[in-house]
């Protein structure tokens, strides 16, 4: 059963002992499989956090603050996420916010009406932050990308209201 679990995607070593409590095997029975599997390096939760952080950065476009949640949940101690999370510059995770936006932004966006902008500034930023960025940060790239698209900052200052950094 639980080869059958490791074929199918990489998992962490709590994901697969909660499978066989759902199974109903002994924990004790569990506890030695799953030894076992960690001494041959069938299970390797370090190895599973680097794996998950470089896929969901990549695919979702997450943060590392929603990457670290993430792997909490999947049973990762934090010293394991934090070396995972390390393969993630900031720039990186600038840049992939920043593809976000772009993406988002809807064309025809009217950046020049100031309710409009202000209203296309809260969801994109919203976006951002349930992904896992901080709020000061997705502002920031947020009325960053919007001046860009518009071509100038505007007469107010960036888009979210708040000074440039």
């Amino acid at each position: 059963m639980v080869l059958r679990q490791l074929t199918s995607s990489a998992k962490s070593r709590l994901q697969l002992s909660r499978k066989l409590a759902e199974r109903n095997i002994p924990e004790d029975v569990a506890e030695s499989v799953l030894d076992r599997f960690q001494e041959v390096r069938l299970i390797d939760d370090a190895e599973f956090a680097d794996m998950w952080v470089r896929s969901r950065a990549q695919s979702r476009k997450l943060a590392k603050g929603a990457l670290r949640r993430e792997l909490a949940d999947k049973g990762i101690d934090s010293d394991t996420a934090a070396a995972a999370l390390e393969q993630l510059s900031d720039e990186d995770e600038e840049a992939a916010a920043r593809v976000l936006v772009e993406r988002k932004l809807h064309p025809g966006t009217d950046l020049a009406d100031r309710s409009e902008r202000d209203k296309t500034t809260r969801r994109l930023a919203s976006m951002l932050a349930r992904k896992g960025y901080q709020p000061s940060q997705a502002f920031r790239i947020v009325g960053e990308v919007l001046a860009s698209r518009a071509g100038y900052a505007g007469e107010d200052g960036p888009a979210d209201g708040l000074p440039y950094d």
